[in-house]
């Protein structure tokens, strides 16, 4: 299964940046790994090492697009827009290029789909847009 990130197009000449265009920023999934490419980054990982995921957001754009890291924490984001990510959680870190990260977000345009589809797969998750 294929999920496109999705691409916001009033933040194009940010994601440029990062080589990031349409057809270049996807999720992939099948029924033993997941990959991740969002322009000149790509992210790969056994589906047996994510323990769990969520969905958040909406995010503010200047806090969500680009590839980008929280500071203090082992996270990273594949942001394409702030209308809310799927946030995966690793059992052991995920090399992505020179950063090992705990958890990756990924914005995807079918945020419940991409939950839908790890659910099947035995990743267990949640929705947390709606519990303030």
């Amino acid at each position: 299964m294929e999920f496109p990130i999705r691409l916001q197009p009033s933040l194009w000449p940010i994601l440029l940046l990062f080589g990031v265009r349409p057809g270049a920023a996807t999720v992939r999934l099948d029924s033993e790994r997941l990959a991740a490419r969002f322009g000149f980054f790509r992210a790969e990982m056994a589906l047996a090492n994510i323990v769990g995921w969520d969905i958040t957001g909406p995010y503010r754009w200047w806090r969500a697009v680009g590839v980008r890291r929280t500071l203090g924490t082992r996270d990273l984001s594949f942001g394409g827009s702030a209308h809310g990510g799927v946030c995966l959680h690793f059992r052991e870190p995920v090399l992505v290029g020179r950063f090992r990260v705990t958890d990756l977000y990924l914005t995807v345009d079918d945020l419940a789909g991409l939950g839908a589809a790890l659910t099947a797969h035995g990743v267990p998750g949640q929705d947390l847009r709606n519990r303030r």
